[in-house]
């Protein structure tokens, strides 16, 4: 097969679908790899490593998808990127589609076969391609909300830890999986006063072993939301309902109630949000205040460490990307069932449950076409 890696044109996203060592096993197992210059640059991943291990460079975004069979990125495609897909050909990437009717919309349209690295799952009924970034944003969280606390971001004017004589800032986490443990982690390190608050007993009597003291658990009801809220000097959305749209947790009234400056670091953007005054932000755009609260909600935070989020990304995807080249999608999910949930679109029909419940679209059984 011929597997095509583009560079992204998402603002900002530095990341890259796949490394020079991936394009290597690739170009070993038979198949031809097809890398749009400079793709891999913002990654440290030069043109000249590439070439090196045998890839191919392709001189535009045009050739590479009207050439691939397989498409490997990173964040979902963008306008001018669904002018170019072609039915049939397979699309292996974030497409978070619950958070974006019009690209749902577009991509069934389109014709391709969507692999959602976001609902790739395991029998155990975790997320092995959320994992790695899942833990970026939950430490960068806490990076951006600390600088945006500070006064010339229009924040309080907070240092997180406090010092000696003064207190620490309130962090809330809302959610206590992956992001938000990684979140509370961070925050608690630089001193900061953590609650975190989940559904799950189970999960909240896990975090309570092992936390440091400093982070505080409560179960995740209206009244302990409403509470915690009105006194969160940083608040993360940390939530996730995988393939379907976050949950709104956070009304407009209660962020009306939050302290000036405080600043909100929505992290289930890419599903939607979990705070009603959220919006999509961008890193050259990356906040906006609603009733002076300071507002974070880029969609692709991890982009910007790029090659911390490269390396980690990559070493979860490969193993899939390998072995949908090698055997074809048809073939792959049928012997693998994470990449059979990572199924949501093929050939302009919806495929995953919760994508055709959301839509109110027929769901239909990929595996009954030859």
């Amino acid at each position: 097969m011929i597997v095509g890696v583009p560079r992204e044109i998402k603002n900002n996203e530095y990341r890259v679908g796949l490394l020079p060592v991936h394009a290597e096993a690739l170009r070993e197992a038979g198949h031809t790899v097809l890398v749009e210059r400079h793709a891999g640059e913002g990654s440290g991943a030069f043109d000249v490593d590439y070439r090196a291990v045998g890839a191919r460079l392709a001189g535009s975004a045009r050739e590479i998808y009207r050439r691939a069979d397989i498409i490997v990125k990173v964040k979902e495609p963008q306008p001018s990127e669904i002018r170019l897909l072609h039915p049939g050909q397979i699309v292996f990437t974030y497409f978070h589609f619950a958070a974006d009717r019009h690209l749902f919309r577009a991509v069934l349209r389109s014709g391709i076969v969507a692999i959602a690295y976001e609902t790739i799952q395991l029998p155990d009924g975790s997320l092995p391609l959320l994992t790695p970034m899942s833990e970026i944003a939950g430490r960068m969280a806490v990076h951006e909300g600390a600088k945006y606390l500070e006064e010339p971001m229009k924040g309080r004017g907070l240092l997180l830890a406090g010092v000696p004589g003064v207190a620490p800032a309130k962090v809330v986490i809302l959610g206590g999986g992956l992001v938000g443990a990684n979140a509370a982690k961070m925050a608690a390190g630089l001193g900061a006063d953590v609650t975190i608050l989940d559904i799950s007993l189970d999960r909240l009597r896990y975090l309570d072993d092992v936390m440091p003291s400093n982070v505080k658990t409560l179960m995740s009801d209206a009244h302990n939301i409403r509470e915690q809220v009105r006194q969160a000097d940083l608040l993360i959305g940390a939530v996730l309902r995988p393939g379907a749209r976050a949950p709104m947790l956070v009304s407009r009234a209660l962020v009306r109630q939050m302290k000036r400056g405080a600043v909100i670091v929505d992290v289930a953007i890419d599903q939607g949000g979990c705070i009603a005054t959220s919006r999509p932000t961008t890193h050259a755009a990356p906040t906006y205040i609603v009733n002076g609260v300071v507002h974070y909600c880029v969609t692709n935070m991890p982009g910007a460490v790029a090659r911390t989020s490269t390396l980690a990304l990559t070493n979860a995807t490969f193993h899939y990307v390998q072995e949908l080249a090698d055997k074809g999608f048809r073939r792959a999910a049928r012997e693998n069932p994470a990449i059979a949930a990572g199924l949501n679109i093929v050939t302009g029909k919806v495929v995953y449950s919760k994508l055709a419940e959301l839509y109110g679209m027929p769901l239909t059984d990929w595996c009954k076409k030859p």
